[in-house]
């Protein structure tokens, strides 16, 4: 609806350019979002700082990064990222500190080179997630912290 809207505004008008946005609102049924936080009025750049501060205020700035970081890659991909974030925390205490972002990247390469949905992210962090587990695991054995030693040469 909003595609279809937007192309009919451009086509009256010989463009966007200027308009003002309850020009294209006005044809739109809306839905109200009941959380305050949710979205804010930004008409310039100065307004959009501060919706990034009371965002971050309220405990909203990993979903706003997140938001930012796939907008700024051209990335239109909706993962759990509670998965991520535990498979991060996994990878951290199981293995070390740095394995915690090298681990979720190569998570996220290995799901682009696959299937590339939510459902591959999904299962590369499964795994992932469980190679951290077992070396902790076998450290916890072996009596050493991060991971497995490497086997004997012999």
């Amino acid at each position: 609806a909003l595609r279809r809207e937007l192309d009919a505004l451009a086509a009256a008008h010989d463009g966007l350019t200027g308009l003002p946005l309850r020009r294209l609102t006005g044809a739109l049924r809306l839905t109200r979002v009941p959380d305050p936080h949710a979205s804010f009025d930004c008409d310039t750049w100065d307004d959009i700082v501060n919706a990034r501060a009371r965002i971050r205020e309220h405990g909203h700035v990993l979903d706003e990064w997140i938001s930012a970081v796939k907008d700024e890659l051209g990335i239109d991909l909706d993962v759990d990222t509670n998965v991520l974030l535990d498979l991060a925390r996994d990878a951290a205490h199981g293995v070390a500190r740095p394995a915690a972002p090298l681990t979720t990247f190569l998570v996220g390469y290995a799901a682009a080179r696959g299937e590339g949905g939510p459902e591959a992210v999904a299962e590369a962090s499964r795994k992932a997630a469980a190679l951290a587990l077992r070396w902790e695991e076998e450290a916890a054995e072996a009596g050493e912290s991060g991971g497995p030693s490497a086997p004997d040469a012999g």
